[in-house]
């Protein structure tokens, strides 16, 4: 006969079966943490304090600071389940504001939160939880998990393809994704909302947090100049055709694609087409200079159950995502030598370094890379070589 199994795809009744909740203080876990509870299941809330909350990169909104620690605990106390805050400022600081500020400095683009699930809630986070003694990790993401027909768990695009998180949890392993379970996957925002109000948590209006929680108003330049001295470093402004244009004040103050706020006039649209760190050159150049449909990966993560052992001239037909606002369109994933290379049907306009390019089949989740370098035919070695 087989298992009974309950609404987690866990053996045992409710009652029996532990369940940590990542709770940030926000709607969204707040009502995972009320709607396991409501089910019956033994609940433990656990709130990570990432950096000091009376420090200047705190901003209101933010989400793991002191407001947000506060509701965390006030929600608890409302459900009636144990809550532990857990301080990881020095960690947090190492693996993710750290890594935030080099990246920039390299002239990338970088995905902090991505590094955040990668390095602390789905590692360190779910480590505690085993030590709780918990069968199961549930958080507030907006993914789904579903069990596959082959045996383990499957991620996938969540059912409100707005607030879909998939995008920034590529980084998921397996064993990882058999411990981890999203309730909210099957929601949207406005359902979420009604529940927390049905519960009566001071929450339900809550506004969402910001995507990086670090960065005070938004200006990522100022943060990384008060982490990095140094990055104010200037450098020139060159066209694509050998043309000096200006000076800057850094290239961290530039990303790849930006129009506005360049700091020259020419008489003609100029879109920042590329970032040289070891110039220190901003290279800028028509729109149609952005596109790329061939893209380097490294650090792939593969969740899908079988990896394919792609040879050299052989791929594997994906749908590619390279920005979370953007829906995945199609691609192929191939490798060539020691190089894993992602190749887009229809190109992308300002693809950086440092962004994720997360791979998927249909809805399901398969992993993906950061990109360490998004092929452009304008910026070949001589062109780049004559231009600087």
């Amino acid at each position: 006969m087989a298992e009974t199994l309950n609404s987690l795809d866990l053996p045992g009744a409710p009652a029996d079966t532990r369940v940590v909740v990542a709770m940030s203080g926000g709607v969204d876990s707040s009502v995972v943490a009320g709607l396991l509870k409501a089910e019956g299941y033994d609940v433990v809330g656990v709130t990570l304090q990432l950096y000091d909350h009376g420090a200047a990169v705190h901003r209101k909104g933010a989400c793991c600071a002191g407001q947000d620690i506060h509701d965390a605990r006030r929600v608890a106390e409302r459900l009636d389940i144990p809550h532990y805050v857990l301080d990881y400022e020095k960690r947090f600081r190492e693996t993710v504001i750290d890594e935030f500020a080099d990246s920039y400095m390299a002239g990338e683009t970088p995905v902090p939160c991505i590094a955040c699930n990668q390095t602390i809630k789905f590692h360190d986070l779910l480590g505690t939880a085993r030590q709780l003694g918990a069968q199961a990790m549930a958080t507030g993401h907006y993914i789904a998990s579903r069990p596959l027909d082959g045996g383990g768990r499957g991620l996938f695009r969540a059912v409100d393809a707005d607030r879909d998180q998939s995008y920034f949890l590529f980084t998921t392993t397996p064993s990882q994704a058999e411990f981890l379970r999203f309730p909210l996957g099957a929601m949207t925002k406005a359902e979420v909302r009604r529940h927390a109000a049905a519960m009566g948590l001071a929450v339900a209006d809550k506004p969402d947090s910001q995507d990086i929680c670090f960065v005070p108003t938004g200006h990522y330049a100022q943060t990384i100049e008060k982490l990095r001295p140094e990055a104010g470093e200037p450098g020139e402004i060159v066209h694509l055709d050998g043309r000096r244009l200006g000076t800057h004040k850094g290239i961290i103050h530039y990303t790849i694609g930006q129009r506005r706020g360049i700091g020259v006039a020419t008489g003609e649209p100029l879109y920042v087409i590329d970032l040289d760190p070891v110039r220190r050159t901003v290279i800028v150049g028509p729109r149609d200079a952005l596109n790329t449909s061939r893209i380097l990966l490294k650090s792939l993560n593969w969740i899908g159950q079988d990896m394919p052992s792609l040879g050299d001239g052989e791929a594997l037909d994906v749908l590619a995502r390279v920005r979370s606002t953007r829906p995945p369109a199609p691609a192929r994933l191939l490798r060539d030598g020691g190089e894993v290379i992602v190749e887009l049907a229809n190109g992308e306009d300002g693809i950086s370094p440092g962004q994720a390019c997360v791979l998927y089949d249909g809805d399901r989740l398969l992993g993906g890379g950061y990109i360490r370098e998004a092929v452009n035919r304008f910026l070949s070695e001589p062109r780049r070589m004559a231009a600087v």
